[in-house]
């Protein structure tokens, strides 16, 4: 029953806009070739700052940048109880959701889907957003440049929402 509900919800209300517009005397078809206008041309506009941030994310992958940057806070690691293995996901989860879902599947397969590690990777992808990709897409489909206080307060909340996470998935365990 629920998947049969599923497969006629989007039919079902493509024919309740149809009918509203219909009854409203509005031209749909018209209306619909307008939005599509107004879709593409956000899409134009975006389009730099989407090659922009896959540039950076491929350069940021495929120079050892990222281990090194692992080496190095492998001591704040150790000081906040943060396990090594999900800091890749840590520090790619902000830039990529492919790249993040890459570090999921990398942590789930070596340590186990039931391990800390791997419920912590769950968690992480599940209650977090690719940052700069939804502020530059967002902000950008308007024509906002300044962003940066947005980008703070979310990388701020992201950075304390590890640590929730760390601390509840710890006690849990």
């Amino acid at each position: 029953m629920l998947e049969l509900l599923s497969f006629s919800l989007v039919p079902f209300m493509v024919l309740i806009i149809v009918i509203h517009g219909y009854i409203k005397g509005v031209d749909i078809y018209d209306a619909f070739l307008e939005g599509a206008l107004e879709g593409l041309k956000t899409a134009v506009k975006l389009i730099p700052s989407l090659i922009a941030i896959f540039i950076a994310i491929g350069i940021f992958r495929g120079s050892q940048a990222l281990d090194m940057l692992i080496t190095l806070l492998n001591p704040l690691t150790d000081l906040t109880n943060i396990p090594k293995e999900v800091l890749p996901l840590i520090l790619i989860r902000p830039l990529s959701g492919s790249g993040a879902l890459a570090a999921v599947r990398d942590i789930i397969s070596h340590y186990g889907p039931d391990s800390l590690p791997g419920i912590l990777a769950a968690v992480m992808m599940g209650s977090s957003e690719t940052i700069f990709y939804t502020t530059s897409l967002y902000y950008g489909s308007v024509g906002i440049k300044d962003y940066r206080y947005t980008l703070k307060a979310a990388l701020i909340s992201y950075v304390i929402s590890v640590f929730i996470t760390v601390t509840i998935c710890g006690l849990l365990l």
